[in-house]
């Protein structure tokens, strides 16, 4: 292999000086070109930008990903073959053990097919959870990776140059000042020259490039909006879900309370020919449909009057003068 000695004693003699000048900047005994003070403020804001970036995709694969162990191994996948791994969630797992114990335990039973109702839903959650850990990183996570590992790192590799000239442009200063004859003050010169203007047109580039952080967080704007809208759908669908469920649990429990009382009734000659008055708090405000019904309001505390054999979707219910009907999903029956 061939080597070009004057070139490798040329490039040790260059990081020599740099070296040098850094050492004795540091020292307190050679000048420093300072940058004018909007550079210095586009690169601070570089700088925040990057440990911002990097903490927020941090704290959001971490939502996603609440597995350390998973986020590990979900990089490590992406790496090899770029492709972002379908496991199931938490939610899913408690959804299929559900399902297995209320088949086990048996459908018809009143055990089991709560478990059964519970635990679809449980997998409904776990699949909208792993829609929307892909949408967001879709959307919000992998175009701040995409900024962080293109923009961001040319903008500090081209600042890092940036030093590195300025090193130079004050070691060919500092040599200048220390020339103690005409020739070498006369070579000293035309290297302070040539330096001043590698000098400058670096500093042009790194602030052409630091200046195209403002339109980034232009960009990071949108990315922040797609992460809520996909955060809303999310959360409503659940809600969805979750409504759905307790609609469906609350007339199984009060079925189960209708069959109950008319046990009671049954075996008791002296029960009343209605169930006893119960009461109920209101779990969410509710519009009434039509004049036969009660409109709610969440928190407050009303009377059972009786059920509605043909309808166990609804009670009738009793405030203060009014009465009227209203569906039992949106209420906590409370002991009596």
């Amino acid at each position: 292999m061939d080597f070009n000695v004057k070139k490798l004693v040329g490039d040790a003699g260059t990081l020599f000086s740099r070296a040098v000048q850094f050492t004795e900047e540091k020292l307190g005994t050679s000048e420093k070109t300072e940058l004018d003070a909007h550079f210095e403020n586009l690169s601070q804001r570089c700088d925040l930008t990057k440990s911002w970036t990097e903490k927020l995709i941090r704290d959001v694969d971490a939502i996603l990903t609440p597995n350390p162990g998973s986020r590990v191994e979900d990089f490590l996948m992406e790496k090899i073959d770029r492709r972002r791994m379908n496991r199931l969630s938490n939610l899913d797992y408690l959804g299929v053990d559900m399902v297995e114990a209320g088949n086990d335990l048996g459908p018809g039973t009143l055990y089991g097919s709560t478990l059964l109702k519970v635990g679809l839903s449980q997998q409904k959650l776990g699949t909208l959870e792993r829609e929307f850990a892909a949408t967001a990183a879709q959307t919000f996570s992998d175009p701040l990776k995409k900024f962080l590992e293109s923009d961001l790192k040319s903008i500090l590799r081209e600042r890092k140059l940036l030093e590195t000239k300025r090193l130079d442009l004050d070691a060919c200063k500092n040599r200048l000042r220390k020339a103690k004859n005409a020739a070498i003050q006369q070579t000293s010169e035309r290297e302070l020259e040539t330096a001043q203007k590698e000098f400058d047109r670096q500093s042009e580039v790194t602030r052409l490039l630091l200046e195209g952080i403002g339109p980034a967080h232009t960009a990071h704007c949108r990315h922040l909006q797609d992460l809520v809208a996909a955060q809303a759908r999310y959360y409503s669908a659940c809600n969805a879900i979750m409504q759905q469920l307790q609609k469906e649990l609350g007339s199984l429990s009060l079925q189960v309370s209708c069959s109950d009382l008319n046990n009671l009734s049954l075996n008791s000659p002296t029960s009343p020919s209605f169930p006893e008055r119960r009461q109920a708090r209101v779990l969410c405000d509710y519009d009434s449909q039509d004049p036969s019904e009660l409109s709610l309001i969440a928190g407050e505390i009303i009377d059972i009057v009786s059920t509605i054999p043909n309808d166990p979707d609804y009670v009738h219910a009793e405030r203060g003068h009014q009465t009227g009907k209203i569906p039992s999903s949106y209420l906590e029956f409370l002991d009596g």
